[in-house]
């Protein structure tokens, strides 16, 4: 069944090239292939959960600036309807530009993210959660995204967060929180240790947390529950947006309402896409949906 989703945090032009090396100082590389996309968490989240066939809206400050007609290209392509909350911006959207080096599928990326290009939280209003299935905030729009948490929880729509890394202003968000899915950079102020991070959401009642490590097993606590779910082993090509298209496919599968089994099927979709270079091949990819 057709599910709806409302993705709301950064979005960005991503210029992605891959290389056998990185460059050293003063030192110019050809690139052996490059990709042009649209990037950042919520994006490439919203993405992925559209793959599935599902409607799906990324809100957003986008702008009128030529730069976006790039971003608006592909996202049209892959059937994700943008909200512009900031229509007349004529400001460049954040531009990041990304190395993936070839032999290990590691990458670097330069962005300055959403920091220039918040909506205002007076643009918010209840309507927008309208019809909505799911939630899920990146971070990049703190105060949007409150306003946000508020009315989708006083509706019972559950909510997602992607915790890449802390940012100021997740603790107000947090305790209307039905699933926290972080990664292993998360840390929030006075945590030093994945055991303290998962005491500290827990703290804010949130029934259900997951850490992911990468190639290692993802740690998860559930209704008072700790356990672990194992991830695939993959020859990695390109391991840009994998923990996005992680959570993309999270908010697809949660449906089901179990959520170690929506676990693990994000982690078989999040490793097929490490298979491929850039954030977008791997959707064009014949693959099993779970």
């Amino acid at each position: 069944m057709t599910k709806t989703g409302l993705f709301i945090g950064l979005i960005t032009l991503d210029l992605t090239y891959m290389t056998t090396n990185y460059p050293e100082k003063n030192q110019k590389v050809v690139a052996n292939n490059y990709t042009i996309t649209a990037g950042g968490p919520a994006t490439n989240a919203a993405v992925t959960f559209s793959y599935f066939n599902n409607q799906t809206t990324l809100l957003c400050g986008l702008g009128n600036h030529p730069i976006t007609n790039l971003i608006k290209a592909d996202l049209e392509k892959h059937n994700v309807t943008i909200q512009d909350l900031d229509k007349n911006r004529s400001e460049p959207p954040p531009v990041s530009s990304i190395i993936t080096t070839q032999d290990t599928g590691d990458r670097a990326v330069i962005s300055i993210n959403a920091t220039k290009s918040q909506i205002s939280k007076e643009l918010i209003f209840p309507e927008i959660i309208d019809n909505i299935d799911i939630v899920l905030i990146d971070g990049h729009q703190i105060a949007a995204s409150l306003e946000i948490a508020q009315f989708a929880k006083s509706k019972n729509i559950p909510i997602v967060i992607d915790g890449g890394s802390w940012k100021p202003g997740f603790e107000e968000i947090l305790p209307f929180v039905d699933y926290a899915i972080c990664s292993a950079n998360f840390y929030p102020p006075n945590c030093e240790s994945q055991e303290s991070v998962f005491a500290y959401l827990e703290s804010l009642n949130i029934p259900n947390i997951a850490i992911t490590q990468g190639e290692k097993p993802i740690k998860y606590l559930s209704q008072g529950k700790f356990g672990n779910v194992e991830v695939p082993k993959i020859n990695a090509v390109d391991t840009l947006g994998a923990g996005d298209i992680f959570h993309g496919a999270f908010c697809h599968y949660i449906f089901d309402r179990k959520f170690t089994k929506a676990l693990a099927n994000a982690a078989n979709i999040a490793a097929h896409s490490c298979q491929y270079f850039g954030t977008r091949q791997w959707v064009n990819s014949t693959i099993c949906i779970f």
